[in-house]
């Protein structure tokens, strides 16, 4: 950081009188911008303290910079200061109510407490910024809320459009899968959980979880496919033989016998 500002300061004394207002306010800009990157990646790795330096530095710069008091709520949440975290929460939105980083973490954090009816209210706001970048877990976040409000016909719609936006990402199509099964539509849920199984196939990274061999089972039953059923209810044994999806399966098992 002391490099970048240094760099700051010698550009700032290379340009012209007129062009000065103009490198002074995009040198405060970007001095804020990347106390915030290093601020957020600080708590990304734990490290609350380094991360709270950086983020002072900034309100020194700006006392009502938004991404910063975001960022500053994260910490507080983590720190289990729920009340300071839901001032900075607020604080940065404000500063500027259309951060719709700002607001994500809100709805993240208002989720994480329970409450459901305003966490929908922020997520929604949040999921009309067409430009932002992870519109596609806004939605996502958007559903998850719907469902444990009861609402299953809008966490339906959300994750339909989270599909969309993330191109079948694949919490999204387990989601979307996984709800529709509740709705009875297995037809279609069959189709976006054949999406997951190709999307897991190809890519080494990703596995199955329990709650994804589950969805499965109960489409593979619906369908009479007891191969199908007969290799994932194998996985669900051997990987996850502690889930509570493989007790729900062996439940639903000894309830047709």
């Amino acid at each position: 950081m002391a490099l970048i500002m240094g760099l700051v300061l010698l550009m700032s004394g290379c340009v012209t009188t007129t062009d000065s207002r103009f490198s002074r306010e995009a040198d405060r800009q970007k001095a804020l911008e990347n106390y915030v990157q290093l601020a957020t990646a600080y708590i990304g790795q734990g490290n609350l303290d380094r991360a709270r330096t950086h983020l002072e530095r900034a309100l020194e710069i700006e006392s009502r910079y938004a991404p910063a008091l975001a960022a500053q709520g994260l910490i507080y949440s983590a720190e289990s200061e729920e009340d300071l975290a839901e001032k900075s929460f607020r604080s940065a939105l404000s500063a500027n109510s259309s951060y719709t980083r700002g607001r994500v973490y809100y709805g993240a954090f208002l989720f994480s407490k329970g409450r459901f009816e305003e966490a929908r209210t922020q997520f929604e706001v949040a999921s009309k910024d067409t430009a932002y970048k992870d519109r596609g877990g806004v939605f996502y976040s958007l559903g998850l809320t719907n469902e444990r409000l009861g609402d299953v016909s809008g966490a339906e719609a959300a994750y339909r459009r989270a599909v969309e936006l993330t191109r079948g990402e694949a919490r999204t199509l387990l989601s979307l899968s996984r709800i529709l099964v509740e709705q009875g539509d297995y037809t279609d849920a069959s189709r976006y959980y054949s999406r997951l199984q190709t999307l897991i196939s190809r890519n080494t990274r990703l596995t199955h979880s329990p709650e994804s061999l589950y969805t499965g089972i109960r489409i593979a039953r619906h369908f009479s496919d007891r191969d199908q059923e007969a290799s994932l209810a194998l996985m669900l044994r051997n990987e996850y033989p502690d889930s509570v999806e493989y007790q729900q399966y062996k439940v639903l098992i000894d309830n047709e016998r």
